[in-house]
């Protein structure tokens, strides 16, 4: 067994010293790395001053850690100054939301002492008033009545603007005044002398283009209100002509109104509606508008009537210009062509010296050629007369299909849906029996007047031919 000699053993504590420094150097080492990187501090200060020795170590982190306590002192005095201020600023709105507390709290007490006080004076106010609260409250109820017929009536037109004050008066929650009082009576008085007078003024007129001009009116009472080109109706506080003026010389008696200027009585017309009646003619429809609701039908009956009239006043008039010449030559002896017996006893002089038998054959043959001129065109209008009715009922069915329809759409909830079948219906069942009427009456006269040239024709063939048998007798 070799023993170690003193130097080996010497070597070997110095390495095991050695090793041991080494190994406590690198333990301080990667203490001091994380104490860095726990800090905060960058790998590259730990690189660029690496520490040599244990006592640099040492200082190195007594150095760090003196450090990272001044930081967080200072951290946590900002922290408690911080604090002190949230703490102050806590309190301070503390305050304010007590002191508005107690302000609510003071403007409540406030509300129901003035509550209290409102209603003692309103006690008071009604004892005090007694009867004169009743008289007061009719007061407003009168000028509320009379501002709402003011808003209609023609006098305001002369007299605008006042219902403004009587308004105010019937939306007012205190006592009229003296002045209110008196203005409510004048009203009234003017309104009712107003309603006996004929008045001419200038006012703002609204016409046709929707344009206000300046213009000279003649009122009447509160019932009619015209210029010389027509009457006028109120709408919102002005006058506004008619869109359509009435019919049957009403303008016209207007127009006489307007123009009168001398003593005595003038005849004018007057709404005792105040104008709902005269507003009404606009919805009225005139005949332009009645035939055209009887749609396609309406007008093939008025132009049937139309052809069937002419047709027979035509024929009538010939007929009867036929028969005055048959009466011219009746009372002569020349026979002339221009007329039916003309050409009778033309033929008869023709056939004369024929036997009796062959000359009436040829006088009767000439009768009938002469008879369908005299018909010509009365069946056509006998036919017509026939027709138009008839057509009158066909517009009549298509007339209540069409206000059939519109009930199986839309109820019986709006009559004014089935107001365009009805008025279809109604209006082609009327133009069907006004064009019959006439044709009838046409065909009846002209159909008279060719059955008596008939006869007349018949007869004097019939005298012609007895007038040799008188001779020869």
């Amino acid at each position: 067994m070799n023993t170690p000699t003193n130097n080996e053993s010497r070597s070997t504590v110095q390495a095991g010293t050695l090793m041991n420094n080494k190994t406590i150097k690198g333990v301080l080492i990667a203490i001091l790395t994380f104490g860095f990187a726990t800090f905060g501090l960058a790998p590259n200060a730990l690189a660029d001053t690496q520490p040599q020795s244990i006592e640099e170590v040492l200082q190195a982190m007594q150095s760090e850690r003196r450090t990272v306590t001044r930081a967080n002192q200072e951290r946590e005095d900002r922290f408690r100054r911080e604090q002190a201020t949230q703490e102050a600023e806590l309190n301070r709105l503390r305050r304010e939301v007590r002191a508005a507390e107690e302000e609510a709290e003071r403007l409540e007490n406030l509300r129901d002492r003035l509550d209290r006080e409102l209603e003692d004076l309103r006690s008071t106010l009604a004892e005090r008033q007694g009867e004169f609260g009743e008289l007061f409250g009719v007061a407003r109820a009168a000028a509320a009545d009379l501002n709402e017929n003011l808003a209609d009536s023609l006098v305001s037109a002369q007299f605008p603007n006042r219902g403004d004050a009587l308004s105010r008066m019937a939306q007012s929650g205190s006592l009229p005044t003296i002045e209110e009082l008196e203005y409510l009576w004048f009203t009234m008085l003017q309104e009712a002398s107003e309603q006996g007078k004929v008045a001419r003024f200038q006012a703002p007129v609204i016409r046709g283009d929707n344009q206000s001009a300046q213009e000279t009116v003649v009122r009447i009472g509160p019932f009619s209100a015209f210029t010389e080109q027509g009457f006028l109706i109120p709408r919102d506080g002005t006058l506004r002509y008619l869109v359509r003026q009435p019919a049957g010389g009403a303008v016209r008696a207007a127009r006489d109104v307007y123009n009168f200027s001398g003593s005595g009585v003038t005849r004018g017309l007057i709404d005792p509606s105040r104008g709902t009646l005269l507003g009404m003619v606009v919805e009225t429809p005139n005949l332009r508008e009645r035939i055209d609701q009887g749609g396609g039908i309406g007008y093939a009956i008025i132009i049937v009537a139309i052809f069937g009239i002419l047709l027979a006043l035509l024929r009538w008039a010939l007929l009867s210009i036929t028969a005055m010449r048959v009466r011219a030559q009746m009372r002569s002896s020349t026979p002339s062509s221009g007329n039916p017996l003309g050409r009778i006893m033309i033929a008869y002089e023709e056939n004369r010296t024929e036997d009796l038998e062959t000359l009436q054959m040829r006088l009767d043959d000439a009768v009938l050629r002469e008879l369908p001129r005299l018909e010509s065109g009365l069946n056509v209008v006998k036919v017509l007369a026939a027709v138009a009715p008839l057509m009158g009922l066909l517009g009549t069915v298509i007339g209540m299909i069409v206000t059939f329809q519109a009930i199986t759409l839309f109820g019986t909830g709006d009559p004014r849906l089935m107001a365009g079948g009805i008025s279809q219906a109604l209006v082609t069942t009327v133009l069907g029996l006004i064009a019959a009427i006439p044709l009838l009456l046409l065909h009846a006269f002209a159909s008279g007047t060719a059955r008596r040239l008939g006869q007349v024709l018949e007869q004097q063939s019939i005298s012609l031919v007895a007038e040799p048998d008188t001779d020869n007798a």
